[in-house]
């Protein structure tokens, strides 16, 4: 697999089976090669050179969390006492399944989280009860995320 930091070549055609399959991973390949015109067999070859690239990693269904009940989505800034708290701080965030992303990040806060809660009185729980009981957390900014505006992946 190539180091994160070599840019892999793809040409036409690589981008036109990226760009089926990110639209559906389930699509057969056989419709994918009558689209583009090519064989089965050549689709498949691309994808593992894809794959090995390390450009595609698997392919996942999407479940919709609403439908389990879970309407409420938020960021969560966390201020660290001190920026030697953030392994520490990641690997217990780590142990919160509410949370979804977690990013080291520049400016006023040391980690943004993205959580997923049942409601606010949940969001309200998982803050108080498991984020900020975390050593090292001084305090946190909550955003609720109203309704998301754009869901895409980058353009291929």
């Amino acid at each position: 697999m190539k180091s994160s930091e070599e840019n892999i070549k793809i040409d036409g055609i690589d981008k036109k089976i990226l760009r089926f399959l990110m639209t559906d991973a389930r699509k057969p390949i056989l419709e994918i090669a009558r689209h583009i015109g090519i064989s089965g067999a050549a689709i498949h070859q691309r994808l593992r050179k894809l794959e090995a690239s390390g450009l595609i990693a698997g392919s996942k269904f999407i479940v919709n969390p609403k439908v389990l009940g879970y309407t409420t989505m938020a960021y969560i800034g966390i201020y660290l006492d001190k920026a030697m708290s953030n392994p520490l701080a990641v690997k217990e965030l780590e142990k919160i399944p509410e949370v979804l992303e977690c990013h080291y990040t520049t400016g006023n806060w040391s980690i943004l989280i993205k959580v997923l809660c049942r409601d606010n009185e949940h969001l309200m729980h998982v803050l108080n009860r498991d984020i900020q009981q975390i050593e090292g957390v001084s305090r946190t900014e909550t955003f609720i995320s109203l309704n998301q505006q754009i869901d895409r992946q980058i353009t291929i």
